[in-house]
C-alpha cells in the first residue's frame, strides 16, 4: 500500500487560501471597474500567484485551527497577504493571460 493511501491527506486545510481569497475579492473591489481583465483565467493567475507569495497556515485539528487564526491576526502575516495580493493584481494586469 502507498504512503498516501494509508492516510487521509485530504483532511488537511490550508487556512491562508481562504484569507487570500478574501483580499483579493476586497481588492478586486476596491479598485472597481479600472480597465483590466477579470476573466476567469486571469484572477485564478491573480490568486494563484498570491498564494505563492504567502505562508502557508495548514492545519489538520483544533489547535491547528487556533494556531492558523492566531497567524491570520498578526499585522505582518496581515500585510504579507495584502502585499502579495495586490502584486499578483498588478502582475497579471500587466501580463494578462490572454491577448
Amino acid at each position: 500500500m502507498a504512503f498516501v493511501d494509508e492516510y487521509d491527506f485530504h483532511l488537511l486545510k490550508n487556512e491562508a487560501e481562504q484569507f487570500v481569497l478574501q483580499e483579493l475579492e476586497r481588492q478586486l473591489v476596491a479598485v472597481g471597474d479600472e480597465e483590466f481583465c477579470r476573466c476567469g483565467d486571469c484572477v485564478l493567475d491573480m490568486a494563484a500567484m498570491a498564494f505563492n507569495s504567502v505562508k502557508p497556515l495548514y492545519r489538520f485539528s483544533l489547535l491547528g485551527s487556533l494556531y492558523a487564526a492566531q497567524a491570520k491576526s498578526e499585522d505582518a502575516y496581515v500585510e504579507s497577504v495584502r502585499d502579495a495580493v495586490s502584486q499578483a493584481i498588478e502582475r497579471v494586469r500587466a501580463n494578462p493571460s490572454h491577448d
